[in-house]
């Protein structure tokens, strides 16, 4: 990596907290620097560890300068993160959740030659790109994994929010691959929240929940942990945490973010990188399924995997067939 000098000299006027560029001293079209914004810190959960990793990619990849800065929430804290990576050259910048959308639409217009881009959104703008995992594929094929594998007809949700489609998919994958199965959920309300994971986690162990999946940031890992030590299972979440816990986790839903964000790195430095709203599936490569446990007989195996090409070649998923 190598630091770009500076071709033009700037202005930074602050006026109420908020940053405004004196002018334009980007070339554009191409990538600079490239920073990032984390809400968390980057060892706090999976999601935030495969987020930085391709941050790393994006710096190997075009042989740059990436900057982060973690624990970023506050619009004070998102002016002044961003004013300093203007410093520094980045001309864009990725922001690691669903909270930077509403941000940055506002301070983009104040960097028009700065691209942002953030996770699960409705919002955009002209140099603001929000991109979405279609998730209810990788729920419903997760779900039917469950829905083979349970012995007690339990199968447990432990989401963060209502809006998850990975909740309706699990759900359906579920009553689709065994009809007399129940599926119990409850929601953390907050990505970060393990305590209270782990008391739904506790409180569906004791109705005889058999199967767990939680899909959130930093307790999907210590709720798999938990359910190995109580020799019970778990569908995996964001990554493939199979050797995590090698004797609880059946499977694993996996969103590729890491090869996303530096997909997306190529796109703007083509010039390809719309203001918009893209949504991404196991058709993009960028969600799989993560390897199987070998207690899930071989043959379910491979007809699971026949149903995850069929679902990439015609959108169609096994209840649509």
């Amino acid at each position: 990596m190598y630091n770009l000098k500076k071709k033009f000299a700037f202005v930074l006027i602050i006026i109420t907290g908020i940053a405004l560029s004196g002018c334009s001293y980007f070339e554009t079209g191409e990538v600079q620097n490239v920073g990032m914004l984390l809400d968390t810190s980057i060892d706090a959960s999976e999601w935030s560890e495969k987020g930085y990793n391709g941050l790393l990619q994006i710096g190997e990849e075009f042989d740059t300068d990436v900057y982060y800065k973690e624990n970023v929430s506050t619009s004070e804290e998102i002016n002044n993160a961003v004013a300093e990576f203007v410093e520094d050259g980045v001309n864009l910048v990725y922001g690691h959740s669903s909270i930077y959308g509403s941000y940055f639409t506002e301070v983009a217009e104040l960097y028009p030659d700065v691209h942002f881009v953030y996770f699960n959104g409705g919002s955009y703008a002209d140099n603001v790109t929000s991109l979405n995992f279609n998730s209810h594929a990788m729920g419903f094929l997760g779900g039917m994994v469950a829905g083979k594998m349970t012995t007690s007809n339990l199968a447990g949700i432990i989401a963060t929010y209502n809006w998850q489609p990975e909740i309706e998919g699990f759900y359906e994958g579920v009553k689709y691959q065994n009809p007399d199965a129940e599926i119990l959920i409850n929601y953390v309300n907050d990505w970060k929240d393990t305590e209270t994971a782990l008391q739904i986690y506790e409180e569906m162990k004791q109705k005889g929940v058999d199967i767990f999946y939680p899909i959130g940031d930093a307790y999907s890992n210590e709720v798999i942990q938990m359910a190995e030590e109580d020799g019970l299972y778990a569908i995996g979440y964001i990554s493939d945490q199979l050797d995590e816990a090698p004797d609880a986790v059946l499977t694993s839903t996996i969103q590729h973010v890491d090869k996303l964000y530096k997909s997306t790195a190529e796109m703007f430095n083509k010039n390809k990188l719309e203001g918009t709203v893209l949504t991404f599936d196991f058709q993009d490569n960028f969600i799989s399924l993560g390897g199987f446990n070998d207690d899930v007989p071989e043959s379910f195996q491979k007809e699971m995997e026949g149903y995850v090409e069929t679902y990439i070649e015609t959108d169609l998923l096994p209840n649509e067939q």
